[in-house]
């Protein structure tokens, strides 16, 4: 019931306000409005004495339990799935590799195990070189014996190091650098080949023209070994390229800035040559303090979209966490509170790594044996299916009830 005053100005004080409750038990205030500068409520003993008004005896009994509530995880069913690539090919299969891998497959978003088990766990390829390039004295340090050696690094990186693939980064092509011709790069990637028996990516240097070259090259040289040819851009002549890699049986990386409709476009072009199972993308990792958070969100909005029935998105993702050593708070001199570099780089690679890991990220080229151990382990960890010890993560409460 409202209390109302004849003169729409007149206040009201706190007794009339007490008397009005304990009359009504309930009333309401229309167009109120308080002015004060300062507001102090004060309930003394007196007032509850007043004829009808209860005040709330106190809790005479402490709670000794929590109230038991059971919490059920919604499960989300989603109407699409990410399309599986193969690559290496053993004897078999027409290659000379000792394994393959399949990556993708996912049918909910990364880790989400309660909704799908996970199909093919992610996988990581180590960066060589097939000339000796300007590394962080963190990096180098693991490398520095096999430098000026590709096939050696790769031995290294994978009998050592553990890498499930290894990326040989034809970089003496540039015509920045060496400017040498395709043609040259065959003995270098035999060499590898020889020395490992891993699935290959095939990295070209950046180039439009020297890498269109190199692919086609390749494509032709390697007939059925099921490379990664990395990568291919909206600026390249995509026919004759992607032609040849379909015609010998090697997947594509297709690599676009940060923007899924650039991504959608150069995916239809590539279906007009190849098919589905041969297509990796590279959304652009940008890496810790860099945009990093810029990179999650796109790459989980392309696999959402992907699970969600967007087709030109269903596809495998790939990140060049590599890119963390461009961020000169990985690398660079800094006071204490920064050092040392030795841990501080590694650290920035991984921090890259297991974010965009979250995202949906299905392999990861990488550059730092300590991160790709890390990466590896936690990888391993949330495959393993095993359930968390919760006792391990309550240790710090203290508060007793």
């Amino acid at each position: 019931m409202a209390a109302k005053k004849d003169d729409k100005n007149a206040g009201i004080d706190v007794t009339e306000l007490l008397e009005l409750i304990t009359k009504f038990q309930n009333i309401e205030l229309h167009d109120f409005q308080l002015e004060a500068k300062n507001l102090e409520l004060c309930i003394s003993g007196g007032v509850a004495s007043m004829p009808g008004l209860k005040l709330p005896s106190a809790i005479s009994t402490k709670p000794t339990s929590l109230i038991q509530q059971t919490f059920n995880i919604p499960i989300e069913k989603y109407s699409s799935s990410i399309t599986e690539v193969k690559l290496g090919a053993t004897k078999s299969e027409g290659g000379t590799r000792g394994r393959s891998l399949t990556i993708g497959g996912e049918k909910a978003p990364a880790f989400y195990t309660f909704e799908s088990p996970l199909i093919h766990k992610p996988v990581v390829t180590l960066d060589v070189f097939d000339m000796e390039v300007p590394l962080s004295k963190a990096v180098k340090m693991h490398w520095k014996e096999v430098m000026g050696d590709p096939a050696a690094w790769a031995k290294l990186a994978v009998e050592k190091y553990g890498a499930d693939m290894v990326t040989i980064h034809l970089i003496s092509i540039d015509p920045l650098l060496k400017d040498a011709p395709a043609k040259s790069t065959l003995k270098t990637i035999e060499d590898v080949m020889q020395a490992v028996d891993v699935p290959i990516v095939i990295g070209g240097c950046g180039d439009p023209e020297k890498d269109t070259a190199l692919f086609e090259e390749v494509s032709q040289a390697f007939p059925g070994e099921r490379f990664l040819l990395s990568s291919f851009t909206r600026d390249m002549n995509i026919e004759n390229i992607a032609k040849s890699a379909k015609k010998n049986n090697h997947a594509v990386l297709a690599f676009t800035p940060m923007d899924l409709n650039m991504a959608r476009e150069l995916n239809r072009k590539l279906y007009d040559y190849l098919g589905r199972e041969d297509i990796i993308m590279d959304l652009s990792t940008a890496a810790l303090g860099y945009g990093l958070d810029y990179a999650f969100t796109n790459m989980e909005r392309a696999r959402l979209s992907g699970l969600l029935g967007d087709s030109e998105l269903a596809h495998p993702m790939s990140s060049g966490t590599t890119n963390a050593w461009a961020a000169r708070e990985a690398w660079l001199k800094m006071d204490d509170r920064w050092e040392p570099r030795e841990l501080r780089g590694p650290l920035w690679e991984v921090t890259t790594a297991l974010t965009l890991l979250l995202s949906g990220v299905d392999m990861f080229m990488m550059i730092h044996p300590a991160a790709v151990k890390t990466l590896k382990d936690v990888i391993n960890n949330l495959s393993s299916g095993k359930k968390a010890d919760p006792s391990k993560y309550l240790d710090w409460i203290s508060a007793k009830i």
